[in-house]
Protein backbone atom coordinates (compact mmCIF):
# COMPACT_ATOMS: atom_id res chain seq x y z
CA UNK A 1 0.00 0.00 0.00
CA UNK A 2 1.06 3.44 -0.99
CA UNK A 3 0.51 5.93 2.08
CA UNK A 4 0.39 10.19 1.21
CA UNK A 5 0.93 11.57 4.18
CA UNK A 6 0.10 15.17 4.67
CA UNK A 7 0.63 17.87 7.21
CA UNK A 8 0.63 21.40 8.46
CA UNK A 9 -1.49 22.87 5.76
CA UNK A 10 -2.38 26.35 7.60
CA UNK A 11 -5.45 27.14 6.02
CA UNK A 12 -2.80 27.80 2.46
CA UNK A 13 -5.46 26.66 -0.42
CA UNK A 14 -3.25 27.21 -3.37
CA UNK A 15 -0.46 24.85 -1.62
CA UNK A 16 -3.42 22.05 -0.40
CA UNK A 17 -5.13 22.03 -3.79
CA UNK A 18 -1.16 21.79 -5.53
CA UNK A 19 -0.40 18.77 -3.28
CA UNK A 20 -4.02 17.00 -3.83
CA UNK A 21 -3.14 16.76 -7.39
CA UNK A 22 0.10 15.98 -7.66
CA UNK A 23 -1.20 13.25 -5.06
CA UNK A 24 -4.15 12.36 -7.52
CA UNK A 25 -1.20 11.86 -9.74
CA UNK A 26 0.81 9.36 -7.97
CA UNK A 27 -2.78 7.14 -7.22
CA UNK A 28 -1.65 6.65 -3.63
CA UNK A 29 -4.05 4.11 -1.68
CA UNK A 30 -5.09 6.90 0.75
CA UNK A 31 -4.18 9.94 2.61
CA UNK A 32 -3.82 10.43 5.91
CA UNK A 33 -3.27 13.73 7.38
CA UNK A 34 -0.98 14.91 10.23
CA UNK A 35 -3.03 18.21 11.42
CA UNK A 36 -2.74 21.56 11.23
CA UNK A 37 -5.23 22.20 8.72
CA UNK A 38 -5.98 25.43 9.99
CA UNK A 39 -3.88 28.59 11.48
CA UNK A 40 -1.73 31.59 9.80
CA UNK A 41 -3.36 31.05 6.55
CA UNK A 42 -6.76 32.79 4.89
CA UNK A 43 -8.82 29.46 4.16
CA UNK A 44 -9.74 27.39 7.22
CA UNK A 45 -12.38 26.30 5.34
CA UNK A 46 -11.95 25.35 1.78
CA UNK A 47 -8.68 23.74 3.16
CA UNK A 48 -10.97 21.63 5.56
CA UNK A 49 -13.76 21.03 3.16
CA UNK A 50 -10.34 19.71 0.90
CA UNK A 51 -8.86 17.54 3.77
CA UNK A 52 -12.08 16.13 5.37
CA UNK A 53 -13.37 15.11 1.08
CA UNK A 54 -9.77 13.25 0.10
CA UNK A 55 -8.18 12.02 3.69
CA UNK A 56 -9.07 8.97 4.79
CA UNK A 57 -8.10 10.05 8.54
CA UNK A 58 -6.58 12.88 9.84
CA UNK A 59 -5.09 13.82 13.48
CA UNK A 60 -5.34 16.75 15.48
CA UNK A 61 -3.01 19.57 15.56
CA UNK A 62 -2.17 22.30 18.08
CA UNK A 63 -3.83 25.40 15.74
CA UNK A 64 -6.82 22.79 15.50
CA UNK A 65 -6.86 22.97 19.04
CA UNK A 66 -6.68 26.65 19.41
CA UNK A 67 -8.95 27.21 17.12
CA UNK A 68 -12.11 24.85 18.90
CA UNK A 69 -10.85 26.44 22.18
CA UNK A 70 -8.94 23.11 23.69
CA UNK A 71 -4.91 24.89 23.34
CA UNK A 72 -4.60 27.84 25.48
CA UNK A 73 -4.04 30.71 22.63
CA UNK A 74 -1.44 32.18 25.60
CA UNK A 75 0.86 29.45 24.27
CA UNK A 76 1.39 31.11 20.44
CA UNK A 77 3.12 33.95 19.24
CA UNK A 78 0.90 37.07 18.30
CA UNK A 79 1.19 36.10 14.48
CA UNK A 80 -0.30 32.46 15.14
CA UNK A 81 -2.73 33.88 17.90
CA UNK A 82 -3.83 36.49 15.30
CA UNK A 83 -4.55 34.14 12.61
CA UNK A 84 -6.07 31.35 14.79
CA UNK A 85 -8.46 34.28 16.09
CA UNK A 86 -9.42 36.01 12.88
CA UNK A 87 -10.24 32.20 11.45
CA UNK A 88 -12.08 31.73 14.74
CA UNK A 89 -14.81 34.29 13.35
CA UNK A 90 -15.30 32.55 9.98
CA UNK A 91 -15.06 28.74 10.35
CA UNK A 92 -18.09 27.23 9.96
CA UNK A 93 -19.78 24.98 12.26
CA UNK A 94 -19.64 21.68 10.25
CA UNK A 95 -15.66 22.11 10.07
CA UNK A 96 -15.99 23.02 13.88
CA UNK A 97 -17.46 20.09 14.83
CA UNK A 98 -15.36 18.02 12.73
CA UNK A 99 -12.01 19.94 13.91
CA UNK A 100 -12.74 18.94 17.73
CA UNK A 101 -13.69 15.53 17.03
CA UNK A 102 -10.01 14.82 15.87
CA UNK A 103 -8.03 12.19 17.57
CA UNK A 104 -4.40 13.04 18.65
CA UNK A 105 -3.30 9.59 17.15
CA UNK A 106 -3.65 7.08 14.11
CA UNK A 107 -2.95 3.92 13.85
CA UNK A 108 -2.33 2.04 10.69
CA UNK A 109 -0.52 -1.61 9.80
CA UNK A 110 1.73 -0.80 12.97
CA UNK A 111 2.37 2.56 11.67
CA UNK A 112 1.77 5.63 14.00
CA UNK A 113 0.62 8.71 12.58
CA UNK A 114 0.60 12.37 15.18
CA UNK A 115 1.08 15.71 15.03
CA UNK A 116 3.49 16.44 17.62
CA UNK A 117 5.07 13.51 19.21
CA UNK A 118 4.36 9.96 19.52
CA UNK A 119 5.14 10.45 23.62
CA UNK A 120 2.58 12.91 25.13
CA UNK A 121 1.18 13.73 21.83
CA UNK A 122 -1.38 16.54 23.87
CA UNK A 123 1.62 18.52 25.40
CA UNK A 124 2.57 20.19 21.55
CA UNK A 125 6.23 19.40 22.27
CA UNK A 126 9.03 19.30 19.27
CA UNK A 127 11.60 17.14 17.72
CA UNK A 128 14.39 19.13 16.12
CA UNK A 129 17.65 17.09 17.07
CA UNK A 130 18.28 13.32 17.30
CA UNK A 131 18.68 14.07 21.42
CA UNK A 132 15.01 15.72 21.50
CA UNK A 133 14.11 12.19 19.66
CA UNK A 134 15.23 9.11 22.51
CA UNK A 135 12.45 9.99 25.12
CA UNK A 136 9.73 9.29 22.24
CA UNK A 137 11.69 6.06 20.71
CA UNK A 138 11.03 4.47 24.04
CA UNK A 139 7.61 4.80 23.83
CA UNK A 140 7.28 3.04 19.85
CA UNK A 141 7.72 -0.72 19.47
CA UNK A 142 10.91 -2.38 17.62
CA UNK A 143 10.63 -1.15 14.11
CA UNK A 144 7.85 0.85 14.36
CA UNK A 145 8.06 4.21 12.22
CA UNK A 146 6.06 7.23 12.97
CA UNK A 147 5.00 10.11 11.35
CA UNK A 148 4.76 13.78 12.64
CA UNK A 149 4.97 17.01 11.49
CA UNK A 150 4.49 20.35 13.58
CA UNK A 151 7.75 22.05 13.39
CA UNK A 152 7.25 21.96 9.31
CA UNK A 153 11.20 21.19 8.76
CA UNK A 154 11.84 17.67 7.04
CA UNK A 155 13.56 15.51 9.36
CA UNK A 156 14.29 11.79 9.83
CA UNK A 157 15.22 10.58 12.93
CA UNK A 158 16.58 6.33 13.55
CA UNK A 159 16.04 5.32 16.81
CA UNK A 160 17.28 1.95 18.46
CA UNK A 161 16.08 -1.54 16.74
CA UNK A 162 15.12 0.36 13.52
CA UNK A 163 12.45 2.68 15.08
CA UNK A 164 12.14 5.89 12.94
CA UNK A 165 10.56 8.96 13.15
CA UNK A 166 9.98 10.95 9.92
CA UNK A 167 8.73 14.37 9.71
CA UNK A 168 7.24 14.67 6.90
CA UNK A 169 7.46 18.70 6.22
CA UNK A 170 4.66 21.24 5.98
CA UNK A 171 2.49 22.03 3.41
CA UNK A 172 1.00 25.04 3.99
CA UNK A 173 4.04 26.98 5.72
CA UNK A 174 7.40 24.85 4.89
CA UNK A 175 9.84 26.38 7.02
CA UNK A 176 13.22 24.42 5.23
CA UNK A 177 13.91 28.05 3.15
CA UNK A 178 12.73 25.68 0.38
CA UNK A 179 8.99 27.62 -0.62
CA UNK A 180 7.55 24.58 -2.32
CA UNK A 181 4.41 22.56 -0.73
CA UNK A 182 6.27 19.39 1.24
CA UNK A 183 4.46 16.25 1.99
CA UNK A 184 5.36 12.38 2.44
CA UNK A 185 5.15 9.56 0.84
CA UNK A 186 5.18 6.01 1.87
CA UNK A 187 4.98 2.70 0.63
CA UNK A 188 4.36 0.19 3.74
CA UNK A 189 5.59 -2.95 1.15
CA UNK A 190 9.30 -1.83 0.88
CA UNK A 191 9.57 0.67 3.84
CA UNK A 192 10.73 3.64 1.35
CA UNK A 193 9.99 7.36 2.54
CA UNK A 194 10.47 9.99 -0.13
CA UNK A 195 9.66 13.63 0.83
CA UNK A 196 7.71 15.45 -2.21
CA UNK A 197 7.94 19.12 -3.09
CA UNK A 198 5.10 20.79 -5.35
CA UNK A 199 5.59 24.23 -6.38
CA UNK A 200 2.40 26.40 -6.20
CA UNK A 201 1.34 29.77 -6.54
CA UNK A 202 2.43 31.48 -3.92
CA UNK A 203 1.51 35.20 -4.80
CA UNK A 204 -2.09 33.93 -4.54
CA UNK A 205 -1.90 32.26 -0.77
CA UNK A 206 0.29 35.77 -0.01
CA UNK A 207 -2.80 37.65 -1.17
CA UNK A 208 -5.01 36.26 0.48
CA UNK A 209 -3.52 36.38 3.62
CA UNK A 210 -3.36 40.21 3.38
CA UNK A 211 -6.80 40.75 1.74
CA UNK A 212 -7.69 39.30 4.99
CA UNK A 213 -6.03 41.50 6.69
CA UNK A 214 -3.80 39.07 8.47
CA UNK A 215 0.04 40.05 9.68
CA UNK A 216 2.34 40.80 6.45
CA UNK A 217 5.04 38.33 7.81
CA UNK A 218 2.40 35.62 6.95
CA UNK A 219 2.64 36.17 3.74
CA UNK A 220 6.05 37.49 3.39
CA UNK A 221 7.38 34.04 4.94
CA UNK A 222 5.91 31.84 1.97
CA UNK A 223 8.42 33.20 -0.59
CA UNK A 224 11.51 32.54 1.35
CA UNK A 225 10.13 29.35 2.77
CA UNK A 226 10.45 30.05 6.62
Amino acid sequence: MTIGILSDVHGNLPALEAVLRDCEARKYDTLICLGDTVGYGASPNECCELIRQNCANCVLGNHDAALTGSTALQLFNAYARAAVEWSQGIIEETHLAWLRDLPYTHMLDGLLFVHATPKDPAAWNYIHNPDEAVPHFEVMSAGRTAFIGHSHIPALFNGPEKRRIINVGAIGQPRDRNPHACYGSFCTESGDFDWIRVPYDVQSAAKAIRDAGLPEFLASRLFIGM
